[in-house]
């Protein structure tokens, strides 16, 4: 492993985990559990999340980059896709950092692990990040151990995370906390993926 290996495996590490931390459907479907039901099955969804996210990581991987390895100009089309729905992300982030999270209409039945699961492959911004963003952030060929590495630290970032939300976001001042601090949270996550997206869109042309 070299340097340039790890600060790529640290990059992906840390997008993927801001594109975690920002609201979606799998951070409401896992506050909601953890309000509606309990913790135990907040972090039951989490594992539904992780478990979602090790299937659109590996597709990702082990078969959407074997075809941009075999067609160059499909691996820089999508590079270049990526980094510009990158910016379009990063300013809708950053646009709606005022906007409230709506926590009403919490569902308390059903298996929390399912849900999870079922969510994360069913999730947009999940199946856009797997499918363009984190793949416009790979080399052209990537080594089975950096394979493995990189579903490893994706899946432990949803992992993580979402068992933290599970954990904590039903008290009341944890609650109150992340409420007060999203915009600032949103307007710091839009501005580093927009400056993140020109990086990539401008290194698209080297392909």
């Amino acid at each position: 492993m070299t340097a340039s290996d790890l600060l790529l495996l640290l990059s992906i590490g840390f997008v993927q985990l801001l594109a975690v931390i920002s609201p979606g459907p799998s951070f409401l479907i896992t506050a909601r559990t953890a309000v509606a039901r309990s913790r135990l099955d907040g972090v039951k969804v989490a594992l539904g999340l992780t478990a979602g996210t090790v299937i659109w990581s590996s597709a990702a991987l082990l078969g959407l980059n074997a075809v941009f390895h075999a067609m160059p100009m499909l691996f820089m089309a999508m590079k270049m896709a990526g980094a510009l729905f990158l910016l379009w992300i990063a300013w809708q982030i950053f646009r709606h950092a005022k906007d409230p999270i709506a926590m009403d209409g919490a569902d308390a039945t059903g298996n929390p692990f399912m849900r999870g699961f079922l969510t994360q492959l069913a999730n947009p911004k999940v199946v856009v990040f797997f499918g363009s963003i984190f793949i416009a952030m790979l080399p052209a060929s990537v080594p089975l151990w950096m394979t493995l590495a990189l579903i490893a630290i994706v899946s432990f970032n949803e992992l993580w995370w979402y068992t933290v939300v599970a954990l904590f976001f039903g008290s009341g001042p944890v609650r109150s906390f992340y409420l007060r601090a999203k915009a600032w949270i949103d307007r710091i996550t839009g501005l580093f993926l927009g400056a993140l997206g020109l990086r990539l869109l401008w290194a698209a042309r080297d392909v």
